[in-house]
């Protein structure tokens, strides 16, 4: 199993070996460090625990620093994130390593998780892509209204009905994303497509087995 941490770029385009053009999102990581291995015989569940974005050690919470001295971690990060590895391939990881973007290669097929970008407060139209009304004579101001709400004889709006209200802003995973580039000297992840938040957006990439 593969894994990393890491920070959205922007977006950019390549061409591949058929002179097509291909969207790409440039992914930044220096590295992560392990910093601790989680079994089951302690834990309950086999995991890895990687610190990522060395920063100064006043702006990480004192239980962090002492939890990453206490694995003989040496600096400040402050990311920590945890993934869920199979129980025959914990024993490859030891704390203290570094995980660099050359442990992927182009043609590896993964998922990105990360915080989608906020939208604030959003009508129907643009949260749940409603058609809107008809622009017909007699629909005045109404052409992006989500329409009646209501059920027969109840009286009342039933709970989970799609409605305006805050958009963006949550955890979302893309599947089945291939990695096209591996810069190991500039420490640059390239995968093909768009993938959830902003720049700077932090995110967690990782392999899929499709076996």
């Amino acid at each position: 199993m593969k894994f990393i941490l890491g920070k959205k770029i922007g977006m950019t385009h390549i061409f591949n070996e058929k002179g097509e053009q291909v969207p790409v999102t440039l992914v930044f990581s220096d590295g992560c460090v392990v910093s601790q291995v989680k079994n089951k015989e302690k834990d309950k569940y086999t995991a890895v625990q990687v610190a990522f974005e060395k920063v100064k050690e006043k702006n990480v919470p004192k239980p962090v620093l002492g939890h990453l001295k206490s694995k003989k971690i040496e600096g400040a990060f402050r990311y920590l994130r945890e993934f869920r590895v199979p129980e025959n391939e914990v024993q490859n990881f030891k704390e203290g390593s570094v995980i660099t973007v050359d442990v992927f290669k182009p043609g590896d097929i993964v998922k990105v998780s990360g915080i989608s970008k906020g939208k604030m407060f959003q009508g129907g139209v643009k949260r749940w892509g409603f058609s809107g009304r008809s622009e017909t004579h007699g629909v005045k101001h109404e052409h992006r209204t989500i329409g009646s709400v209501g059920t027969q004889g109840l009286g009342k709006v039933l709970k989970g009905k799609r409605m305006p209200g805050r958009t963006g802003g949550v955890r979302v995973t893309q599947r089945n994303l291939e990695v096209v580039l591996v810069d190991k000297e500039n420490n640059i992840l390239g995968i093909k497509g768009s993938v959830p938040g902003r720049k700077d957006t932090l995110l967690k990439i990782e392999s899929i087995d499709n076996k």
